[in-house]
């Protein structure tokens, strides 16, 4: 047995540079801005902005903002062999992520410096802040869980991968890790989703797990699997030094009380992660406290788009000491995999600063504003975890869009939700979900004003296994693929009712 109040010593000076970030962080973004300029100046990429005369951040206006269409061409010729196109080198790694309007998938690159001093760094650091927050911690005494998807060959060329992040992670992982990591790197690596879970479900039962790492929904697959085949009635049986949960991808908040149900331990802990395939960007440093704090020591720099300003041609960007609390923003982002104010598509809301923490408000293409509602997942959640707390519903998975006039000319949103317990009354719960949204959105509360211009939200209960079928017919099972929540217009919630009635 490893005692983990003799690890958690090797932590202990990391802690203390975390919490400059209280004080420095306008210093420390400074450092991380000219870093990132230095070393990318003699790429193909830096000679085109002339890097090497950026003296300032003001000079770095002239790079404009970039969308993963826009730098398309770099990564393929990079993902070809070219090196000292976006970033030194020959970048061999690429973490492939949901797809854009024009292609399936977005192929991100992951240089080794940003495998180190991103990825890598931020995984440490989760550790570090847990064990801070829980020193009787018996973190090392027995294994981790890590949930990661699989990777393929990259053009054929030699030791090039493409896949989902998670896995690039476990393929180059330090050997010392996987010493106390489950289940073993052949599982951890299948392609298909459904035989990886039976496998780890066969190979950890009997191991003494104490934490787990991944996204919330496809854990819960792994977790239900195991409680089949073990017999057990909660995993606390199964695995009784559990403590934490280091969970991202989704919002935890739909799986929250199906967790607290299945693993029943005073002891049990939940801490979210920000980490992306683009880099990692947040955790949470107090599991009191839902927002996460920025890390802003990593090799990125920040900068932000009001989203009311989103769409404009030439927006208002700032850097991280120019934000506003309670603001949304699209985050933009530069970072030593060679992504250069780069869209992230991700909206943010920062709560605090000195230091910096926030939350995740949704995405920049995953809202509703067919009618001028400006819905965000950020309300969507809020409003549906008050109408589980009151109906006793839980919710296993969702996706809403716009009904834009029906034949009694109608507009309303609707809903398509999984539950994996029913709502005492679904009227109850569709009405408390419709007040609660115009509680917390103003916009949304406008339009529904005496059902002038949006009429009450609609309901549609979705069959069992709705949206693992939809993500599996998309070849989508897994890694860190996830439901689209909120969509402006019908396209992907009309293919999910289309499945949602064939297979009924």
């Amino acid at each position: 047995m490893i005692p983990t109040k003799l690890i958690g010593k090797l932590f202990v000076s990391r802690q203390k540079e975390i919490d400059l970030f209280n004080t420095k962080a306008e210093a420390i973004q400074e450092q991380v801005f000219r870093k990132l300029i230095n070393n990318a100046a003699a790429t193909e990429w830096g000679k085109t902005y002339n890097y090497r005369n950026i003296k300032s951040y003001h000079d770095f206006n002239q790079v404009p903002i970039q969308s993963y269409e826009n730098v398309k061409g770099y990564i393929d010729r990079m993902r070809h062999g070219e090196k000292d196109l976006l970033w030194p080198g020959q970048v061999v790694w690429y973490a492939k992520s949901s797809g854009t309007t024009n292609d399936k998938s977005k192929f991100i690159p992951v240089s080794k410096d940003g495998l180190k001093n991103i990825h890598y760094k931020g995984g440490k650091d989760a550790v570090a802040l847990y064990l801070r927050q829980n020193p009787s911690s018996r973190f090392f005494s027995g294994k981790g869980l890590i949930l990661g998807g699989s990777h393929s060959p990259n053009y054929n060329l030699k030791n090039s991968l493409v896949g989902d992040l998670s896995a690039i992670l476990i393929q180059n992982i330090n050997p010392l890790v996987n010493l106390i990591r489950v289940p073993s790197k052949k599982i951890a690596l299948l392609s298909e989703f459904e035989e990886k879970v039976e496998q780890i479900a066969d190979t950890t039962i009997h191991q003494n797990v104490t934490n787990l790492s991944g996204v919330p929904s496809w854990m819960l697959a792994v977790i239900k699997r195991i409680l089949e085949k073990s017999g057990a009635s909660n995993l606390s049986e199964v695995w009784p030094n559990l403590e934490v949960f280091f969970h991202g991808g989704v919002s935890f908040t739909p799986y929250r009380e199906q967790y607290k149900k299945l693993i029943p331990s005073s002891n049990m802990h939940y801490m979210e992660t920000y980490n992306a395939s683009e880099g990692f960007f947040g955790l949470q440093s107090d599991l009191s406290d839902p927002a996460m704090l920025l890390m802003i020591d990593y090799d990125i720099f920040y900068e932000f788009i009001p989203l009311e300003e989103f769409e404009n041609p030439n927006p208002n960007i700032v850097p991280l000491t120019g934000i506003e609390v309670g603001k949304n923003y699209a985050m933009v982002i530069s970072t030593s995999c060679g992504l250069w104010r780069y869209i992230l598509g991700d909206t943010v809301k920062f709560t605090q600063k000195d230091p910096y923490k926030f939350i995740i408000t949704g995405r920049t293409k995953s809202f509703i504003n067919a009618f001028g509602e400006e819905l965000m997942v950020d309300n969507a959640e809020k409003g549906l975890a008050r109408a589980c707390a009151e109906t006793g519903a839980q919710i296993l998975d969702y996706s809403a869009a716009p009904v834009f006039m029906d034949s009694n000319a109608k507009c309303r949103h609707q809903w398509l939700i999984e539950f994996s317990v029913m709502p005492d009354s679904l009227e109850k719960f569709r009405h408390i979900l419709d007040k609660t949204l115009q509680e917390i959105n103003s916009d949304y509360e406008a339009k529904r004003h005496k059902d002038i211009t949006l009429q009450e939200l609609e309901i549609i209960v979705a069959r069992p296994n709705l949206f693992h079928d939809w993500l599996k017919q998309k070849g989508k099972l897994g890694g860190q693929h996830k439901v689209p929540r909120l969509c402006n217009n019908r396209d992907i919630l009309e293919e999910m009712l289309q499945l949602n009635q064939n297979k009924a």
